[in-house]
């Protein structure tokens, strides 16, 4: 897919996010960061649209994927210990919610 291509199915994509359509949303998003897996923008909007589709495990490697390109993310911090608070993972969360709020003074 040629750059112009991406950028109209990452478009399409957040539009899907927007209205609430987060499943169409990560399949569309999916498969741009298939494309371009070093966007780390188009990375977390497919964690949001995971996280929002309850499809937690996809959000959560996602998220440890952004991280590791950026670990200075913030959100992705605050989104991957809410993701693991879904799971029943608070232990593991607490760490991601402390650096968020480090990160961000909250």
């Amino acid at each position: 897919m040629n750059t112009t291509m991406l950028a109209e199915e990452y478009r399409r994509g957040a539009l899907f996010f927007e209205a609430k359509d987060y499943i169409t949303a990560a399949r569309i998003l999916a498969d741009v960061v298939a494309e371009d897996p070093g966007n780390l923008s188009v990375r977390l909007l497919l964690a949001r649209a995971y996280y929002h589709s309850a499809q937690l495990g996809r959000a959560e490697a996602e998220l440890r994927r952004v991280l590791e390109q950026d670990p200075a993310e913030a959100y992705a911090h605050l989104l991957l210990g809410r993701t693991l608070q879904r799971q029943n993972r608070g232990s593991e969360a607490l760490p991601h919610v402390r650096m968020h709020a480090v990160m961000t003074g909250s």
